[in-house]
């Protein structure tokens, strides 16, 4: 209990807007707690009445029970709608919340987590959170309905009043073991099931490369092995609750017979009237409700916390965030520079002292042996990573300083195998520009060489390509990507790898589309094939991090012998 208030608090910022629904709500559950005590009252009147043999009284007392019941009914009928209102709207907020701060994630924090640690606090903790509301007011009024059954009971007997009381201190301490242990089980069950949701997130997503490996088996065992143990651990979750739930049942079953003993022997002894003994027999089914009702209280309540915390992990800084500047530019022109720069990933030193600049409209290629740091570099300069020693500047101004928009709203990379989103051609381009029109997305795609392929589909820009772009091939992807990056109009296109596994007409294609950008844009490539960027304005060459030639493709063969034996090697295999 000590943290829900702080963690009902947390979630209070997302519901505060409804503050009239839940008003409304409030209201409603009073109502239904006063219909509640009343309605066991009513129907000892009843069996009095009848016993009594008083028809009229009998038919005026039932039409009063008609009208309570019939406005129990509407009452619970609006109760509902006000609670779907504050969850649905509750939910959306605490969702949307939640997958914007995700986005904000340094990319170290993604890489050390699996995708499941974010899916299961994005989908499951936040459905239970926004729940929490009608959850933890529904068992409270069942709680006050029952501690009103109680005072009922206190005012028609107090020795059966001392009875109820002891009945319920020993439901309530089986329900608190039950509640605790279950709750131990469930934080170790919601880690492990984050894992089960990456690893099926990995089977979804890698369906393809594991049906061409033949390894479905494999993955199927180990999906088996992964879900039989998660299923275990359910297993023994539920059973602690029927252990416990047997136990409280048969501490109710004693009750029932122990109360009719008890009121047999008030009224044989005349401490008690039969239509005493009648209403607080009706009462005794709701007030053994109450453990009950406690318990999935404190259910909810551990739960929530549970959820909370795990979702607050995430809005908060316990998993690191990126972190940008104040200083934006209007208009960035593309020049940017590395001054001595270091960076270590995962302790394995990458850059070391890495100094070189890049001028607006350059086109600049880098080359190197895998693992020389060129991927590196484009990550840094996007700040997918932060520079931990010297430092970037775009435009003369530490990258540091910049926001986000300055950066990310001018650098595009253009990865061998870009992410295409399954949605229509026009959608994903819609998705960098909102307000894209039809003349600038065909002109965007016609410099990427791609507007021939899209007018001969069925659906022209219309079509659905699938997840991660399925039905596109790796130069159409990329040719999307160029096209994606036109419609930015990012004034720095890194190509990282573009070309390495395409065939020679894919490939020609490509390059066409980059020699349409030229001059008009910071271009910045990375290539194993050397013949993509002969024409490169400068080559860099990487070697262990560092930079230890400089110069055009005619200058490196003649002065850089690592150079030239790569494009010799080159050379000699397209000949072959």
């Amino acid at each position: 209990m000590k943290s829900f208030f702080p963690n009902l608090k947390f979630v209070w910022k997302y519901a505060q807007d409804q503050k009239l629904t839940i008003i409304k709500f409030i209201i409603l559950n009073v109502l239904t707690v006063i219909i509640s005590v009343i309605l066991p009252v009513l129907s000892a009147k009843i069996i009095i009445a009848l016993t009594d043999s008083a028809f009229y009284q009998l038919i005026f007392i039932a039409i009063i029970i008609f009208i309570v019941e019939v406005s129990y009914n509407f009452i619970t009928l609006f109760l509902n709608k006000c609670d779907q209102i504050i969850c649905r709207e509750t939910f959306v907020k605490i969702q949307t919340d939640l997958g914007s701060q995700i986005l904000k994630l340094e990319n170290k924090t993604i890489d050390s987590n699996n995708s499941g640690v974010f899916i299961q606090r994005l989908t499951n903790d936040t459905s239970r959170l926004s729940d929490v509301f009608g959850e933890v007011t529904f068992y409270l009024t069942d709680i006050i309905t029952c501690f009103g059954v109680i005072m009922a009971v206190f005012i028609v007997n107090k020795f059966v009043f001392l009875y109820f009381l002891i009945i319920l201190i020993i439901l309530f301490m089986i329900e608190i073991i039950r509640v605790n242990t279950f709750n131990q089980n469930d934080k170790e069950f919601r880690r492990k099931n984050e894992k089960v949701s990456g690893f099926v997130g990995e089977l979804v997503r890698g369906v393809r490369d594991i049906k061409m490996l033949n390894a479905e088996n494999s993955f199927i065992s180990e999906l088996n092995k992964k879900v039989i143990a998660l299923n275990n651990d359910r297993y023994e979750m539920s059973n602690v609750n029927r252990k416990y739930r047997f136990l409280g049942a048969a501490v109710k079953d004693l009750y029932h017979l122990s109360l009719i003993c008890l009121l047999v022997f008030l009224i044989t002894n005349n401490f008690l009237e039969v239509a005493g003994a009648l209403i607080i027999y009706n009462y005794s089914n709701r007030f053994t409700n109450i453990a009950t009702s406690v318990g999935r209280l404190l259910n909810v309540i551990k739960d929530f916390n549970l959820s909370a915390s795990r979702i607050e992990d995430i809005i908060s800084d316990k998993f690191s965030k990126e972190k940008f500047g104040p200083v934006h530019l209007d208009k960035v022109e593309g020049n940017f520079e590395f001054e001595n720069v270091d960076f270590s990933y995962k302790k394995v030193k990458i850059l070391k002292d890495l100094s070189f600049k890049i001028s607006a409209n350059e086109t600049v290629a880098f080359v190197g042996k895998s693992g020389a740091g060129k991927t590196t570099i484009f990550n840094l300069l996007c700040k997918m990573y932060d520079v931990k020693k010297g430092k970037i500047t775009i435009d003369g101004v530490n990258i540091k300083k910049l926001d986000k928009d300055s950066i990310r709203g001018n650098i595009t990379i253009i990865s061998q195998s870009p992410y295409i989103f399954n949605l229509s051609i026009r959608d994903n381009f819609k998705l960098v520009k909102e307000d894209l029109t039809e003349d600038e997305m065909i002109k965007a795609c016609k410099m990427a060489c791609l507007d021939d392929f899209i007018n001969k589909l069925p659906d022209k820009y219309d079509t659905i390509i699938g997840e991660g772009g399925v039905n596109l091939s790796g130069g159409q992807k990329q040719r999307m990507a160029i096209a994606r990056a036109l419609i930015q109009k990012t004034e720095i296109i890194l190509f990282d790898e573009a070309t390495s596994a395409l065939d020679n007409e894919t490939q020609d294609k490509i390059q066409k589309a980059i020699e349409n950008m030229k001059n008009e844009y910071t271009i910045l490539i990375i290539a194993h094939r050397l013949s993509t960027i002969i024409n490169a304005d400068r080559i860099l060459y990487l070697e262990d991090g560092k930079i230890t030639a400089e110069g055009t493709h005619k200058e490196l063969l003649k002065t850089c012998p690592s150079y030239k034996q790569l494009y010799e090697t080159e050379i000699n295999k397209e000949n072959n």
